[in-house]
């Protein structure tokens, strides 16, 4: 499965963005999605999970409240609404996919999951 993430940009502190991750086979139905950062000199960091119903979400402490991940099925894209940003979510955003259920792989960490996206850079400005 390939993964293409999109939506990135330059955004002014307490702007929104949207940004998108879509698949190229329909099995990514199937998958749990996660949606992780990566800021320069960091490690890559965990932002937002969802299960392949859609029926579980969930969140790093440090964006709930402001982020939203929500999936289509349909049209294999799993969304990550971003609102209230702040400068510290300035960082490299990557979506990725796991066979396992969501509640396993949100506990196991970024190593349990199956595919990787490319990224979009989320650069946001005070």
């Amino acid at each position: 499965v390939q993964l293409q993430a999109s939506g990135g940009g330059l955004v002014q502190a307490e702007g929104s963005l949207r940004l998108s991750c879509a698949a190229s086979e329909r099995t990514f139905m199937y998958y749990a999605v996660g949606w992780f950062r990566q800021a320069p000199g960091k490690e890559r960091e965990f932002v937002a999970a969802i299960s392949w119903s859609g029926a579980s979400t969930y969140y790093a402490d440090s964006v709930k409240g402001r982020f939203s991940i929500t999936r289509d099925n349909a049209k294999n894209t799993v969304y990550l609404l971003m609102a209230s940003l702040k400068p510290e979510d300035t960082a490299v955003y990557y979506c990725a996919a796991a066979v396992d259920d969501v509640s396993v792989v949100v506990t196991r960490g970024p190593s349990w999951y199956d595919y990787w996206g490319q990224g979009t850079q989320v650069t946001v400005s005070s």
